[in-house]
């Protein structure tokens, strides 16, 4: 290789250094550092979150209920949140992943704070569950078309026989009725989801 040659390699690693620092390496001093520890905010959609009391109260139930499944025309029944199919720890079902012995969180008390509830097992299952939404579009939302088999393949089976089924109503409600823009997940507005409107006590609507 002509010292000509090396010169020019030279000056190309240099500015192939300088590229990799530009890309946001480390802190910035040494391009080849790991990347910074990166912040995860709030999942939203169009700006809109959904209910954090009535997934808890109305949607979790059905999570962890023990429901008929149906696969390949033979009926047994598991739960959603069983090992093997969306338990945290060992289930085998994709991007949702749900701790079935989540706590329930009491927002009734002083203490259930939003940042105090977005540290607990039912927040985890939460986040997850609005994760499999399109919010606002039940259509198209992963959450309710794999148990319904409806334009997603899904391994565990077909679980609702199709919209009609109450708890399909109740995850497609939660769906359509997001929090007011520009309020989070424990927006007093999720009040009008229930009957009486009471988030602790009132019956979960569904239409």
């Amino acid at each position: 290789m002509t010292p000509c040659s090396r010169s020019v390699l030279r000056a190309s690693f240099a500015a192939a250094l300088v590229a990799l620092a530009s890309c946001g390496g480390g802190d910035g001093t040494n391009p080849f550092d790991n990347a910074a520890t990166i912040a995860n905010p709030a999942g939203t959609a169009n700006g809109q979150k959904l209910s954090f009391a009535y997934f808890q109260r109305c949607v979790m139930p059905i999570l962890v209920a023990q429901l008929p499944v149906t696969i390949h025309g033979v009926t047994s029944v598991n739960s959603c949140a069983a090992s093997g199919c969306h338990d945290n720890t060992n289930g085998t079902g994709g991007a949702l992943r749900l701790v079935g012995t989540a706590a329930p969180v009491d927002l009734a008390t002083a203490a259930a704070n939003a940042d105090a509830v977005r540290l607990t097992e039912m927040y985890r299952n939460f986040y997850s569950s609005q994760g499999e939404t399109l919010i606002g579009a039940p259509q198209a939302s992963r959450l309710l078309n794999k148990p319904l088999v409806r334009t997603a393949l899904h391994g565990g089976g077909l679980v609702f026989a199709d919209e009609n089924d109450a708890n399909a109503r109740i995850i497609a409600y939660w769906i359509t009725r997001p929090m007011p823009a520009g309020q989070d997940e424990f927006s007093a507005a999720a009040a009008n989801l229930f009957t009486p409107a009471d988030v602790n006590t009132g019956a979960c609507n569904t239409d």
